[in-house]
């Protein structure tokens, strides 16, 4: 193992599209979304410690999230667990850990992922990262992960590159762009040029950290002026004082689209970002109906294609549904189509307006 590889899992967001079962006091990372004995985050972290040295494992989270972070993974290191005071996007997260890697090691190589992805093979996905650290240290380059796309989905962002290859299996990037409509995602698909952005960053802190000094330098000199306080026992205190004039920006927009060193390494790992209920579905076991079922006490009559999830401990039976999401929680039930759960957020923010926060 490289003692200058790092990871940085970002876990500080409230999945709200997995609501009513992802929950602000315990989102969907700290869940058990795939019934499989662990949770997101843990198995992200499993993944990682397969070939980085564990004390080079960093998670940045919420204030709040911190404690269920140190249950949920007891071979991380406490101080390696950073907390933000408050949501503002991932530029502001990776700058953090990038300033505070610095200081320990100059030399710093960093991959920057969700917390809440899901990788099938392992194998493969360890042969691409470390082929991206490398690259990224050999080359001053920003590397990110594209995967193949098998079909037009709308709920991603796509990344173009060239189509003359830099290295074995690495392509400059030309484009990226956010989710896109049905028909232009079937036109990307056609082109064979564009891959599903997986979010996952690699690169040298010390290259990241001249990148903010470029294009977000307002934000960068508000670490510089803290920096003799990290790692120290004046770090919480300096981050409270910093995150408040943060812009809430995502380093994708911060940095990756105005940088002109980036590269992608096109990949097939089984990757899913199991950003919606119907990405769970796609990765649950059917039945030969079609149904595909988180939770061990559920009957089905007559239903077909439905994505279920419900406790242990409770008996649901559903009759005659088609093509729905059911989710049963202790305080809450979502019956909805699976065509509309795009809007789950609009429905959550619904439940905000009439109900206030009891239910999120």
């Amino acid at each position: 193992m490289n003692q200058h590889h790092y990871v940085a899992i970002m876990a500080g967001g409230i999945g709200s599209r997995f609501w009513p079962q992802s929950r602000t006091a315990y989102p969907k990372q700290f869940l058990d979304i795939l019934n499989t004995g662990k949770t997101l985050i843990q198995w992200t972290f499993d993944r990682f410690a397969h070939f980085l040295p564990a004390e080079n494992i960093f998670v940045v989270t919420s204030e709040e999230y911190v404690s269920i972070v140190l249950e949920q993974l007891p071979g991380i290191k406490p101080e390696n667990v950073l907390a933000e005071p408050s949501r503002k996007n991932t530029a502001p997260c990776v700058a953090y850990i990038s300033h505070k890697l610095a200081k320990i090691d100059p030399e710093a190589s960093l991959i920057v992922a969700p917390s809440d992805h899901m990788v099938l093979d392992t194998e493969a996905f360890e042969k691409v990262a470390l082929q991206a650290l490398d690259f990224a240290s050999q080359s001053k380059a920003f590397v990110t992960l594209g995967i193949k796309p098998t079909y037009p989905n709308t709920g991603y962002g796509y990344i173009q590159h060239e189509t003359e290859s830099a290295a074995e299996n690495i392509y400059k990037v030309k484009t990226f762009t956010e989710k896109p409509d049905l028909e232009i995602a079937k036109s990307f698909l056609a082109s064979g040029d564009f891959l599903w952005n997986a979010g996952i960053f690699i690169w040298q802190v010390k290259n990241v950290i001249k990148a903010f000094e470029q294009y977000e330098p307002e934000m960068n000199e508000l670490f510089v002026a803290e920096q003799d306080n990290f790692n120290t026992d004046k770090e919480k205190e300096a981050i409270n004082r910093i995150y408040p004039l943060c812009t809430n920006i995502s380093i994708d927009y911060a940095i990756m689209e105005k940088a002109d060193n980036v590269y992608v390494i096109p990949s097939s790992f089984g990757w899913s970002d199991l950003g919606t209920w119907n990405s769970a579905y796609d990765n649950l076991e059917k039945d030969y109906l079609g149904n595909a079922v988180a939770g061990n006490n559920v009957m089905i009559v007559d239903a077909t294609k439905c994505m279920i999830s419900a406790p242990h401990n409770k008996l649901v039976l559903l009759q005659g549904l088609e093509d729905c999401i059911v989710v049963d929680t202790p305080d809450a039930l979502l019956i909805c189509k699976k065509d509309k759960e795009q809007e789950i957020k609009e429905y959550v923010a619904e439940v905000k307006r009439s109900k206030g926060d009891q239910y999120l």
